[in-house]
């Protein structure tokens, strides 16, 4: 729609232009409830006052995305909405210096997890509302200037049905029938909220004494559907809550300031979670159903204290523009697990950081839409796609590293600085890098440019020339880059020799040096003459970011003794480079599935085993020869069922090991036994199946036609809830039949009748590894729907269509071929739709590249 891609230089022209003193925005929610009326979308009353200033006799627009406009009045001038609102935009001509817009709208419930996103519980008939904006989305609420620098104070005041509560990001009452919450601080548009509905709602609260005698009080709340109560372990969130909030207090010299702190776990959600200041929302699958393992709760504590950090990161200091949306994003990612190590029970958080976040910068900085940390993000398209690999994990380890580089102290009181100095305010790379060169006395400039201004990952390998007595002569670290990003970076890394030591001939560290990288080559000098290692690790500790590699000694020395490493950190890092052997196409699939095989059940860190599984499963799925893949399915499975039947009973591990055998069974066995897990005819000693490990038994049944339409609505008909709905409609998806893909195909592309969280579940069950000739036909169909999905979809279902459907199990050279042929025809095509079909291709074609690797091993 004209207007709805919103620019920087249209962004920076505006806010050039004017200043905004406040909103008032009134949300009539009554009709959330009851009949819709007429045909077309169910919609809510939604009318803004918005109070700013602007050079007299500019123009200017508000942005707005609704079905249709009441009114539209500026400065007492009632203005012909026709012809002013064009859909996403409202007009604006000859402004005053001071300006009053009313803005009355008719504006629509959300299906999509955008704007105003209404759910409706088939468990109880309830009905839920929440609001997700972020980047721009609040436009679909109510008429704003949706950017991140013109931040203001907001009234709300909202209607909602009777026996209802409404949360905003201010303290609510409700007087005369309506909710009327407290003006908030200056805030962006993107970081209002609104929750409203019959919502469980649980209350705490945190209390701190400053060295001055001042108390601060903050209200604590925790939300969530009420069929979701009964699982609702609110006391561990307020015990994170409170541990995070110490954490901050004790490290940032800036008391928390938006007031009360809410927390809602709402249905349908997109992302993980989002830093509303005041009232949080978070994906509702947090809330656990069933059984889930420490993993579980490590990561739902470090999203809890991701999103505080946001309170200081973000809301109370915002980027000017999505350029630097690293500014909060890669410093919540940091902070996260920085406060969870240091201030909860999860203190083993850098293991997980190291093997499954920082695998996901690894990933994305490999594709061909890498970018810097600091972005280049020309819209908000652009900055839809840039919530990614880069910006998260990518710059939270390049965070870690600058606080290896210029101390702890230097970098925590830099921040403290930029708190003060920028507080509701707006900032960019230049803000913070000034502070730190204070804080800290280093410039800056050299490490900023190297490591937020240019893209790419390097390699690390270890050189070891060994002398006459077999001691170490000289041992060098080489680095190397990428062709397409050539940059050589300063490291900070610290080098592990490890050896066998003991009668259990455990690989133990025996000495360790730190030294700055710089340059294709660095002598380690401090190491020369150390006995010979059987293993080098470089980046031990996980200092840097940058692919490890090994010598051809400490390969060999993994691929017989990788489950003897004690420490659980450089085992970690080890599995990692492993991982990353494999998806380049240098080790075979077969070899690092029979490592998985070998050593996977001797790894402590249940976090990692589950990458383990994960990335097990995805290297026999996409990177294994075509000839060997049922094969190595086969030995997984195999393997799986042997470590499940000897894990402890009812361990964490018993748990992991069993879900990893569902998502790999295939054989009749083996779906005869998950058939006897559900009927109670078989049993694994400790293994409570309950209705989440239930619904994962039930997938791979459907997907081997071992359970039909019956089966699966008697296990709806058990776990009538929205999330046994979801895995209803992902088990219905995965069926083996011609006719079930047709229709999962034509419900997600053809019709938007789907909500987000059905359309993800469709997708899913339509794209199964054991049914590719089954979807063949559909890779066809893909290329022919995508760019009408695009333009005609909200950018999060297109996003989730053109990712998921992409037909990556087509793992062919004509899949490849006809990858090519849509790019090269469709060069106007929509930029961020061009980067996720690009990012596909790459990953196709890395899987190419590895599946011809394994193929040479068979030889």
């Amino acid at each position: 729609m004209p207007g709805e891609n919103l620019s920087r230089d249209e962004a920076r022209e505006r806010a050039g232009l004017l200043s905004v003193d406040g909103y008032e925005v009134q949300l009539d929610l009554r009709s959330a409830v009851g009949d819709a009326e007429g045909d077309g979308p169910r919609t809510f009353r939604s009318v803004t006052t918005i109070r700013f200033r602007a050079e007299p006799g500019a123009a200017t627009f508000v942005d707005l995305i609704a079905p249709s406009v009441n009114a539209v009045t500026l400065n007492g001038e009632d203005l012909d909405a026709a012809a002013v609102f064009d859909g996403t935009r409202i007009a604006l001509d000859g402004l005053a210096a001071e300006n009053e817009l009313v803005v009355d709208a008719q504006c629509a419930y959300s299906r999509t997890g955008e704007g105003m996103h209404r759910f409706v519980d088939p468990e109880d008939g309830e009905v839920y509302l929440y609001t997700q904006y972020e980047p721009a989305d609040a436009r679909r609420v109510y008429a704003n200037f949706e950017q991140p620098d013109l931040k203001a104070p907001y009234r709300f005041a909202v209607q909602a049905p009777e026996g209802w509560t409404v949360w905003s990001n201010g303290v609510g009452e409700l007087i005369d029938g309506v909710w009327q919450f407290a003006e908030t601080k200056p805030i962006s548009t993107y970081i209002t909220a609104v929750v409203a509905g019959p919502y469980h709602y649980v209350t705490d609260s945190y209390s701190r004494t400053f060295e001055d005698g001042s108390t601060l009080e903050i209200p604590l709340g925790a939300l969530c559907r009420k069929g979701l109560a009964k699982h609702f372990d609110s006391d561990d969130v307020f015990l994170v809550t409170k541990q995070g909030l110490d954490f901050f207090h004790d490290h940032f010299d800036y008391p928390y300031p938006f007031g009360k702190y809410d927390q809602a776990f709402v249905p349908e959600y997109n992302l993980g979670a989002m830093e509303n200041p005041g009232m949080v929302t978070f994906k509702e699958e947090f809330i656990f159903r069933g059984k889930v393992t420490r993993a579980s709760y490590e990561r739902r504590a470090n999203v809890v204290l991701h999103e505080m950090a946001h309170m200081w990161f973000g809301d109370l200091v915002t980027m000017q523009w999505w350029d630097d949306l690293w500014l909060k994003e890669s410093f919540a990612d940091f902070m996260g697990t920085f406060s969870m190590v240091e201030a909860t029970r999860f203190t083993n958080g850098w293991i997980t950081f190291a093997n499954n976040r920082k695998a996901w910068a690894y990933r994305a900085d490999q594709l061909p839409s890498t970018h810097p940390v600091t972005a280049d993000i020309r819209d908000l398209e652009d900055a839809k796609l840039n919530f990614d690999g880069i910006t998260y994990a990518k710059g939270a380890s390049v965070l870690k590293q600058l606080v290896a580089y210029v101390g702890r102290d230097a970098f925590l009181e830099g921040a403290r600085r930029y708190f003060k100095r920028n507080a509701y305010g707006n900032t960019q790379l230049g803000d913070l890098l000034s502070v730190l060169e204070e804080t800290s006395g280093r410039d800056l400039a050299t490490w900023s440019r190297a490591w937020l201004q240019t893209a790419g990952v390097n390699s690390l390998t270890p050189q070891v020339i060994l002398d006459a007595g077999g001691r170490i002569a000289e041992l060098a670290v080489v680095q190397e880059a990428a062709e397409s990003h050539p940059e050589l970076r300063p490291h900070r890394v610290a080098v592990g020799l490890y050896r066998h030591e003991g009668v259990d001939g455990s690989l133990t560290r025996y000495a360790r040096a730190e030294v700055d990288v710089d340059g294709p080559r660095t002598v380690v000098g401090e190491l020369a003459g150390a006995e010979a290692p059987d293993l080098v690790l470089v980046n031990d500790d996980d200092l840097t970011y940058c692919k490890i590699r090994f010598d051809e000694n400490s390969l060999a020395t993994l691929r017989e003794h990788l489950g003897e490493i004690t420490d659980p950190l450089a085992r970690a890092l080890c599995w990692s480079a492993l991982w990353s052997l494999t998806r380049d196409g240098l080790m075979p699939t077969r070899d690092f599935a029979d490592l998985v095989l070998r050593f996977a059940g001797r790894e402590s860190d249940i976090g990692v085993l589950q990458m383990l599984h994960a990335w097990a499963g995805s290297a026999v799925t996409h990177y294994a020869a075509p000839e060997w893949r049922a094969e190595g399915s086969r030995l997984l499975a195999e393997g799986a069922l042997r470590e499940l039947r000897s894990a402890e009973p009812g361990s964490q591990h018993q748990l992991t090991w069993a879900r990893f055998f569902a998502s790999v069974a295939s054989g009749e066995a083996d779906l005869q036994l998950l058939r006897g897990l559900l009927d109670g005819t078989a049993k694994i000693d400790g293994l409570d199946v309950d209705q989440e490990l239930r619904w994962s038994f039930l997938e791979p049944l459907a997907a081997h036609a071992a359970a039909d339409e019956s089966v699966i609505g008697a296990e709806l008909a058990r776990d009538d809830t929205a999330s046994g709905k979801r895995h209803q409609v992902r088990c219905l998806a995965a069926r083996p039949s011609a006719a079930v893909k047709a229709q999962a195909w034509a419900q997600v592309v053809e019709s938007d009748a789907l909500s987000n969280a059905l359309v993800e579940a469709t997708i899913a069950g339509f794209q199964q590894p054991s049914q590719r000739e089954l979807t063949a036909p559909y890779a066809e169909k893909y290329f022919a729907a995508i760019e009408r999905v695009w333009d005609e979809r909200s950018i999060q279902i297109g996003m989730d269509v053109v990712k998921g459907l992409f037909p990556s199990l087509q793992d062919s050279q004509g899949t490849l071929d006809a990858t090519d042929a849509w790019l090269e025809s469709h060069q106007g095509a929509a930029p961020a739709l061009r980067r996720l079909v690009l990012e596909a291709r790459d990953d196709l074609a890395r899987a190419l590249r590895a599946q011809a690797c394994d193929a040479k091993a068979a030889n």
